[in-house]
């Protein structure tokens, strides 16, 4: 499939990308996807929850009432779980939430993805991103000539002045290849992919 290319100021370039239809043309299934970014997510959360069990808890040390006499029931310590502020019998500790996803999978996933943004315009492929001067006013006016407020850009090697000059305007991302996962790309409503990402994206998720 062929794309239009588009220049830094929004206007088409005259230039045609050439895409794969396996990567950028593929079908769109929902269900996968939906895997695909709860799997993203959950490997992102943290997991460092920590209760306390009967012998974390402090206190409990002096045995609360002699064993006999008492007509109540046996304790050997205050911090007993089945007493109020004991610890807890199964403590929740750290724990890993990665869900196991195949590659095949991922791979498929991120493709219907980016061919279902394709198809509803919401990917633009530009022909570079030159960023002279660290200056976010300047990249700030670049993306109102685009037509762009909510955007995630893709570029293959980005600058540090393009890095610098995004990383302050409100609902605008820079990533690279390596950074780029399913839940970014659906959260941002346009997408701006340089000519040399694209290419590069397609050899990836082949």
């Amino acid at each position: 499939m062929q794309v239009s290319v588009f220049k830094n100021d929004g206007a088409d370039s005259g230039k045609k990308l050439d895409l794969a239809d396996a990567t950028f043309d593929a079908g769109y299934n929902e269900s996968l996807i939906h895997q695909v970014v709860t799997a993203y997510q959950a490997g992102a959360r943290s997991g460092t929850r920590a209760q306390k069990n009967r012998s974390a808890v402090a206190g409990g040390g002096a045995k609360p009432f002699r064993k006999k006499g008492t007509g109540r029931a046996r304790a050997g310590t205050i911090r007993s779980p089945i007493w109020r502020g004991g610890g807890k019998i199964f403590p929740a500790c750290n724990t890993s939430f990665e869900q196991k996803l195949n590659k095949k999978m991922y791979k498929a996933g991120m493709r219907s993805i980016v061919s279902e943004l394709l198809r509803k315009e919401r990917m633009t492929v530009v022909d570079s991103l030159d960023v002279t001067e660290i200056k976010t006013k300047n990249f700030a006016a670049q993306l109102k000539a685009l037509g762009k407020s909510d955007v995630l850009i893709v570029s293959d090697a980005p600058s540090e002045a393009l890095v610098l000059s995004a990383r302050n305007i409100k609902n605008v991302e820079v990533t690279d290849l390596a950074g780029l996962n399913p839940y970014s790309l659906l959260q941002h409503a346009d997408i701006i992919i340089t000519a040399d990402a694209a290419s590069k994206l397609e050899e990836v998720l082949v």
